[in-house]
């Protein structure tokens, strides 16, 4: 992959943004296309939004990506591009969950032994499957309350690419600036009060993604693969500790509800808004200190990651009390 760009490509990801604000703004007040997400018991939101904003964000970010100096491999293309069409029809059609996780497994899968297999054994590549499809759906997971899902994805890849331009690899930093950009003119319409959802159009593909380049910044050796996991580890603590907790009460995981921490903070009465810069605050902290750790010892690296997760508990416990005083009451 190369690692050196001229002026005209640094300039791409403001034209992401451009074509996806206008992309946005024309699928919330010119597009017949109305796909609608109606509220429901288990909805945060009270009036039907419309829920196509991944079709705005994906155009824009794949066509760049054609004009930058970087062979990215054909299962990130292709897989984006299926989980997006599959996810989009079950927007409007609403498919069976065997249906989606058996596309989500397939371009796992594939992404793993073509990338993984045969440099570093089947079983890395089986335990990269399952951890994609697990970073798949919790993205999805996520994206329930207004601007949340939409700025892990402009911190998150944010910090990919300060990662990669902190280490030489500008081409792959801007292949990340790209998400960057598309996610910063989608959150101008998602923000509270959201005019538009991503959709599963929009966060099956980012969550795709998110693991994707994780995986391929380590293989390039830009990174140690602790530091996708815990830059994105806001998402991977709420989604991951919500479904065990789940499936202790024995709960059907597959359905959907608002067990989860952002969702019953959004009920307790913090809202949207605040929510939503909660979690960006939380989500700068975590990205700040893992680019920070990067170039410290490895038990320094242990104890960030040991510290991140002693907050993360601490918080959840805090907010279980919390949310148990207040229904009790």
């Amino acid at each position: 992959m190369s690692s050196s760009f001229s002026f005209p490509v640094t300039i791409i990801p403001l034209l992401v943004f451009m074509v996806t604000l206008g992309l946005v703004w024309w699928l919330i007040k010119g597009s017949k296309l109305k796909v609608l997400d109606r509220p429901n018991s288990r909805s945060l939101h009270a009036t039907p939004v419309t829920r196509t904003g991944g079709l705005g964000m994906l155009p824009g970010i794949l066509i760049s990506w054609a004009f930058l100096p970087a062979a990215l491999p054909l299962p990130i293309w292709v897989g984006v591009s299926l989980l997006a069409a599959v996810s989009f029809v079950d927007d409007i059609l609403t498919l069976p969950v065997l249906w989606r996780l058996l596309t989500h497994s397939a371009v796992a899968a594939w992404f793993a032994a073509v990338l993984l297999a045969d440099a570093h054994g089947w079983l890395i590549a089986t335990v990269a499957t399952v951890a994609i499809v697990w970073i798949i759906n919790l993205y999805n997971f996520m994206d329930g309350s207004d601007g949340l899902a939409g700025g892990m994805t402009l911190i998150g890849f944010g910090c990919y690419g300060l990662a990669a331009w902190l280490v030489g690899n500008e081409t792959f930093a801007i292949l990340n600036f790209c998400i960057v950009a598309a996610a910063a003119a989608f959150l101008l319409f998602n923000f509270h009060p959201a005019r538009i959802f991503m959709g599963d159009v929009g966060a099956i593909p980012l969550g795709f993604l998110a693991a994707a380049f994780g995986i391929l910044g380590w293989i390039n050796g830009l990174w140690l693969l602790w530091l996708p996991l815990l830059i994105f580890s806001p998402f991977v603590a709420d989604a991951s500790v919500t479904l065990v907790k789940r499936c202790l009460c024995k709960e059907k995981v597959w359905q959907p509800h608002r067990e989860h921490y952002y969702q019953r903070l959004v009920l307790s009465g913090f809202g949207h808004y605040n929510t939503a810069l909660l979690g960006y605050v939380l989500m700068l902290a975590v990205g700040a200190s893992a680019l920070w750790a990067v170039g410290q010892d490895e038990s320094i690296q242990l104890g960030i990651g040991t510290a991140w997760c002693g907050i993360y508990l601490a918080m959840m416990l805090a907010f279980d009390l919390h949310w148990g005083r207040r229904n009790s009451g």
